[in-house]
């Protein structure tokens, strides 16, 4: 897996010995060559932590998830990049999708000048990172966003090219967030040249946008007519959903191919400017969000992803070639007395979205490359689950209030 690796945690509380002895193997199993760490601010990351990912290959990139309306103590910030300059680490991400309105608040938000604003917390991190040898990483930005995500980059490095100093500009690196979102690999392909047509919150159905695997290429248009140069880049957030009919473990591992600037079918590779990139994520608790696309339990326990992705074979259950198998399969919950309207409700976005086959059926539900259920163990037990897995499924289970169903639905 030459330049890919995994965002480790979506949390910074998991750096002990322990943690390290259970993680690192399954790193080195995929011959990972990068990770991603969330940084706090209070304190630094136990140096055995970043110096045995060093030891074994893998390099570790900090992301300071600050925010630009509370920012961190300058003096403070430099005691920790000098300290992690001397252990080893090269990169440090400053700040997460500044183009969010939750990043900021809803006052802050209103106020006019959003990018330089954004620039005057930004900017002297960046120069104190580079002060002592690090290179620091502009944020990734969501896709799309409250602010267009290339509108705000765009208006961002005009204001580096005004603003920050030549060694800053020698060594400012891009990311960007590059989920699949449902969307073909070739998805956006060429940037904004091969897609003129498409403009901020506005891409016509017959054109093609940035929110995909393809996102690099788009900022690295930017990138170039600002700064007349390609910023190196760092892709994150790597996950499915795959587009309809595609198998997930092939189109990441084609994707794989394609950053490591290898030919797919006719596909372009990504360009050379692209470093790596990272997968959503190693693990996490199955109660959040990242829990959904993690790659691994918290105990360690590996999904079925994991064998499909490294082995390209299922070690479960096979079905023969005659047996028809459904692409994604929504589970829903039945009761005595029928089926309950909140739950076709709650799902019709997703429905829209994804097309997915609906049924009631568990044995039914077994035929599925990918199970989506809805409702907690009091409805689908963990057993039933298991048998879901057992059989080869990829399973997400869905469960919560109203909200929090909706939310995680519109995630996948």
């Amino acid at each position: 897996m030459e330049k890919v690796g995994f965002h480790y945690r979506p949390d910074c509380d998991h750096y002990s010995e322990k943690d390290l002895a259970l993680w690192l193997p399954k790193l080195k199993a995929f011959k990972a060559t990068w990770v991603v760490l969330q940084a706090p601010v209070s304190r630094a990351i136990p140096e055995f932590f970043i110096t045995r990912l060093k030891e074994e290959g893998i390099e570790p990139v900090l992301h300071f998830q600050l925010s630009p309306e509370v920012l961190p103590i300058l003096d403070e910030m430099i005691l920790l990049f000098e300290t992690y300059q001397k252990w080893g680490v090269k990169y440090a991400i400053l700040f997460d999708r500044p183009n969010l309105q939750e990043s900021w608040g809803v006052e802050s938000w209103a106020h006019p000048d959003l990018t330089e604003r954004f620039l005057d917390g930004f900017l002297p991190l960046a120069e104190a990172a580079v002060a002592v040898g690090l290179m620091p990483v502009f944020p990734p930005l969501e896709p799309g966003g409250d602010y267009w995500d290339t509108t705000f980059l765009r208006g961002c490095l005009d204001g580096i090219q005004r603003r920050a100093s030549k060694p800053l500009l020698e060594r400012l690196l891009l990311s960007a967030y590059a989920g699949l979102n449902g969307k073909p690999l070739s998805w956006g392909v060429g940037g904004p040249e091969n897609w003129p047509d498409t403009q901020p919150y506005d891409t016509p159905e017959s054109s093609e946008d940035q929110r995909c695997f393809r996102i690099a290429e788009w900022y690295l248009t930017i990138s170039e007519t600002i700064l007349e140069k390609k910023l190196p880049l760092l892709m994150l957030g790597i996950r499915g959903p795959a587009h309809d009919n595609q198998d997930l473990p092939q189109t990441l591992l084609e994707g794989v191919n394609l950053i490591s600037r290898q030919e797919m079918e006719g596909m372009k590779p990504l360009p050379e400017q692209v470093l790596g990139g990272a997968f959503w994520v190693l693990t996490a608790e199955e109660s959040c969000c990242a829990g959904e696309h993690s790659w691994f339990y918290p105990n360690g326990r590996a999904k079925p992803i994991v064998d499909h992705f490294l082995h390209g074979e299922r070690k479960t259950v096979e079905k023969s070639p005659g047996d028809f198998r459904f692409s994604h399969y929504l589970l829903l919950p039945t009761f005595e007395w029928g089926i309950a309207d909140w739950h076709l409700e709650v799902t019709r976005s997703f429905i829209k979205r994804h097309q997915p086959t609906i049924g009631f059926s568990l044995e039914e539900a077994t035929r599925a490359d990918q199970v989506t259920v809805l409702g907690g163990e009091e409805l689908f037990t963990e057993e039933e689950i298991n048998q879901l897995r057992s059989q080869g499924c990829m399973v997400r289970r869905i469960d919560g209030d109203g909200t929090k169903v909706a939310s995680l639905l519109a995630a996948i």
